[in-house]
């Protein structure tokens, strides 16, 4: 962050201080573990904690000043007190107010997959032209956004700021502390139908990110899914298209190898070679939409193949790991239908000598529609052409029995993630693919630990 004086920084969160004179802070934290001298801690509170309480750990650490609810100040005569009405308000009015001294292109970036993975892309190809920062891991919330604004620098050109939401109204609020220059929108899934009730629903919130770019901005769409036409129709900004059957970037002849994709890129007429060391013909799409952010914005078609090439991503998305000869394909971070079944997919299309496996745990946040959502993974497994399936846990087991049902001769639960690693142990050879995934709340990657504990 950009030094600034602590009046400033009270103004901008409307809030009050005493004895602030000559004081500044170059960094905003929420972790009382993280705090030291240079910082404005953030004391928020949540439904399992208070980090009012750490205020005194704070103080000992030398940070400059602490922004908390008013009647909950301690005295200091080092660390000053910024006293607001509520700490998650003041810290978002914070970040809106930071963002407005500064000038760089903030582009916004939401969807049902491929948030994070494609955030990393754009950062990739706009590094080319522009010095770029971008949401660390998946800071994309009420409190990860605001944080992201506030850790821009002065000398910063681009931001990236990953957009993620549970519920109706989300999005907006974000986007009235980001006040995005461009927007991404990946694609309208299944995830959180829980809380949103249905696909449209769904669509509609994320398509409130693009209908908020203002009229000399640039929007990125995904040719490929059906509710682009409806989201289009909302913007102002100038809308381009990207994906892998249409759009104005669009990229076609792809061709697996356990090292990546290699594929064309159309960019409305000029045809250039690509590579992405990354599996999945999903992650072709993202890469179409960073593409397409890139060239909408000047950046050259051969300096975008070149950042593609060179891409990397936030752990735990598509990410190979060789153990023993063995191929692991970690994409354990979260999941949902959709990208259940594009990692499936992309499983059965790699050229290997050895076995295709997948191992897969529960979907959270599908509501009434979670039986159906596993039942549809399991049959898409066995419709893909894999050779087996393992799945951990009770919500798990009902992708295996799907899996059966539709004729998948090889398939199990298992009640932990060790006896299943365990039986992979017994199980697996070297030349044998093994792609892992579930959502976050199923613990995925514990099973790679348990398989590579001796």
């Amino acid at each position: 962050m950009k030094p600034l004086d602590l009046q400033t920084l009270a103004n901008f969160a409307d809030g009050s201080t005493a004895a602030c004179e000559g004081l500044f802070a170059s960094r905003v934290v929420t972790d009382s573990r993280q705090a030291q001298p240079g910082d404005l801690f953030v004391a928020l509170k949540g439904q399992n904690y208070d980090a009012h309480d750490f205020l005194p750990q704070v103080i000992a650490s030398g940070a400059t000043a602490c922004l908390v609810q008013k009647g909950r100040a301690l005295s200091s005569d080092t660390c000053a007190m910024v006293e607001v009405e509520d700490t998650l308000s003041g810290l978002q009015a914070l970040a809106r107010g930071y963002r407005s001294l500064l000038h760089p292109i903030i582009i916004g970036l939401t969807g049902s997959n491929g948030k994070t993975s494609t955030k990393d892309l754009t950062a990739a190809v706009m590094s080319c032209q522009m010095r770029t920062r971008a949401t660390l891991g998946n800071l994309n919330n009420h409190i990860g956004v605001p944080l992201t604004l506030l850790s821009l620098e002065e000398e910063d050109e681009c931001g990236i700021i990953e957009m993620g939401m549970n519920h109706a109204g989300e999005i907006k609020t974000l986007v009235d502390i980001a006040l995005p220059d461009a927007a991404i929108v990946t694609n309208v899934g299944m995830a959180h139908i829980e809380h949103l009730g249905s696909q449209d629903a769904i669509a509609w919130e994320k398509g409130t990110l693009p209908a908020n770019v203002h009229s000399q901005g640039i929007v990125v769409l995904n040719a490929d899914d059906r509710y682009t036409p409806l989201i289009a129709r909302h913007c102002q900004a100038t809308v381009y298209q990207a994906g892998l059957t249409a759009g104005d970037v669009r990229a076609f002849d792809l061709r697996t190898t356990a090292e990546g994709t290699f594929f064309r890129l159309d960019f409305s007429g000029e045809v250039v070679d690509a590579f992405l060391p990354i599996l999945g013909e999903h992650m072709v799409g993202n890469a179409t939409l960073a593409a397409c952010m890139g060239w909408a914005h000047g950046i050259s078609p051969a300096d975008i193949t070149a950042a593609l090439s060179s891409a990397r991503l936030t752990g735990g998305r598509m990410e190979l790991k060789n153990i023993n000869g063995i191929q692991f394909i970690d994409d354990a971070y979260n999941a949902n239908p959709d990208s259940m079944k594009a990692g499936l997919t992309a499983l059965a299309k790699l050229q290997n000598r050895g076995r295709r496996i997948a191992v897969l745990g529960r979907m959270g946040e599908l509501g009434p529609h979670a039986i159906e959502g596993h039942h549809s993974v399991g049959r898409h497994a066995a419709l893909a052409g894999i050779h087996a399936i393992f799945t951990v846990g009770d919500e798990a087991a009902l992708i295996s029995q799907a899996a059966e049902a539709a004729g998948l001769k090889e398939s199990q639960n298992f009640p932990t993630h060790e006896a299943c690693a365990a039986h992979l142990k017994a199980l697996l050879q070297p030349g044998d693919v093994v792609l892992i995934k579930g959502s976050r709340s199923a613990g995925m990657e514990k099973v790679l630990t348990h398989f590579q504990t001796p």
